[in-house]
């Protein structure tokens, strides 16, 4: 579904990604490791098109997104991909559930449809008593599970998630990981996912090893 064709990053004269190649299939769960500055998060930026590489291409069945102009890309980004991060980004004066409509309304659609999609969502992930609670309101697990849900919002082909339990004590991160593999069973998401947390790559399909710029190995987990 996804192609990393000959991926190169620089930023000044520090060469972060050095011509990488990794193909993502549709419904896998890929984890990508290795120590910090082996270009981890630079390849995830690229694969999920934050940011465009200096050499090399990124495709999306078989289409060349890297080469989309601004806005194209833009909306491209709305309604195919998804992004967890390990800070949750929810915008404290919101509540839950005006959180997850964010992406929704961007794309257009009607305040009465996001929030009944939103709140589906937010169901789905065990926080249906929790819509209108305020960030500040929710515990950390709770406010990365509406992260989930914000990133699930459109329906996106793909997840792209950096150490997303990388904020969160070891139950609520065991119960994060677990989420990922229910909603990839449920709603057929695909998830690639940069951790150092060793159990979680050991539960996902397939383990993309890095390590100063480059792709050592791309092990399917037995």
């Amino acid at each position: 579904m996804i192609t990393g064709t000959k991926l190169s990053k620089s930023y000044g004269e520090l060469e972060v990604l050095k011509s990488v190649n990794v193909d993502i299939k549709q419904g896998e769960i890929v984890s990508v490791t290795g120590p910090s500055g082996a270009g981890k998060s630079t390849l995830l930026q690229l694969l999920g098109t934050l940011d465009m590489p200096k050499d090399g291409s990124v495709s999306y069945d078989g289409v060349e997104v890297s080469s989309l102009k601004p806005n194209k890309l833009a909306l491209f980004r709305n309604q195919n991909i998804g992004f967890i991060f390990q800070f949750h980004h929810l915008l404290p004066e919101f509540t839950a559930i005006e959180n997850v409509c964010m992406p929704a309304f961007i794309l257009g659609t009607s305040k009465k449809d996001a929030k009944v999609r939103a709140a589906e969502l937010l169901e789905l992930l065990g926080l249906k008593g929790r819509l209108e609670h305020k960030p500040n309101e929710l515990s950390g697990g709770e406010q990365q599970r509406v992260a989930v849900a914000r990133a699930l919002m459109n329906n996106p082909k793909v997840i792209f998630a950096d150490e997303p339990s990388g904020n969160l004590d070891t139950d609520n991160a065991e119960e994060l990981h677990k989420l990922f593999f229910k909603l990839r069973d449920e709603l057929g998401q695909t998830f690639v996912i940069v951790t150092h947390n060793e159990r979680l790559a050991a539960m996902a399909d397939r383990v993309i090893q890095m390590k100063d710029g480059r792709v050592l190995s791309q092990d399917i987990n037995s």
